[in-house]
């Protein structure tokens, strides 16, 4: 069984800055493919970076220049730096994990990340 557990959500001012952090565990194959998507309020889940375990990264259009996505693989846990936070980017923001060849899909619970204007 494979855990996913977000931390580093809060509230921050129009402007700051935030780092989402996710603890993996459990039986996670070198195979992999780690992300972040969020989902406000009356929308659906949008995919906001993924990493693979080669280290490519994806993003969407409206984060590149101010996310970054990495990954520690010694210690299984995947990283979000926020920049230039802005209101749009109020969310719950979801850790992903897409295990080994068959890519089984996991998720984290989630964590609130709120920008006040």
């Amino acid at each position: 069984q494979v855990q996913l557990v977000e931390s580093g959500g809060g509230l921050v001012q129009a402007g700051g800055s935030l780092r989402l952090s996710c603890a993996a565990s459990g039986n996670i194959f070198n195979i992999n493919v780690m992300g972040w998507y969020r989902q406000a309020p009356g929308k659906q889940r949008e995919l906001v970076a993924v990493v693979a375990n080669g280290g490519a990264t994806n993003y969407a259009d409206s984060v590149k220049g101010r996310f970054t996505i990495s990954k520690d693989n010694a210690k299984n846990t995947l990283y979000l730096q926020m920049n230039s936070l802005k209101p749009e980017d109020t969310a719950v923001y979801y850790c992903n994990l897409l295990n080994g060849i068959f890519k089984t899909p996991y998720w984290g619970q989630g964590t609130q990340v709120t920008v006040s204007s």
